[in-house]
């Protein structure tokens, strides 16, 4: 019984502590109003974007493993832009920029129109 008692309590500290670990951001995701955000002109360049309207500008680099989004399907940049250009309210609509943190590059550029 105490051999019992004992086990229980090691396991419920063991979960404890992991409990406890450091958790790490690795990926952050910013809400982009439209008219702050400018797409890559190719797969070798940056995204631009403020995440308000006092914000510093921040340019970010993509790679050829950023992936685009238009009403959660994927798509090619080209089109992407395209997608983009059809839109008349650039305030009213919404990019989700996802930025890894570690390398510091774009994993995903995601609008619903």
């Amino acid at each position: 019984m105490i051999h019992r008692k004992l086990l229980i309590v090691g396991l419920l500290t063991l979960l404890a502590n992991l409990a406890a670990a450091d958790m790490q951001t690795i990926v952050e995701a910013h809400e982009v109003r439209l008219s702050d955000f400018r797409a890559p002109a190719s797969m070798n360049g940056s995204v631009t974007f403020k995440t308000c309207a006092t914000c510093p500008q921040q340019i970010v680099p993509v790679t050829p493993e950023t992936r685009f989004l238009v009403n959660k399907k994927a798509v090619s940049l080209n089109d992407f832009r395209k997608a983009l250009v059809t839109v008349t309210d650039r305030d009213s609509e919404v990019v989700i920029v996802s930025e890894h943190l570690e390398s510091e590059t774009i994993r995903s550029v995601s609008v619903n129109l």
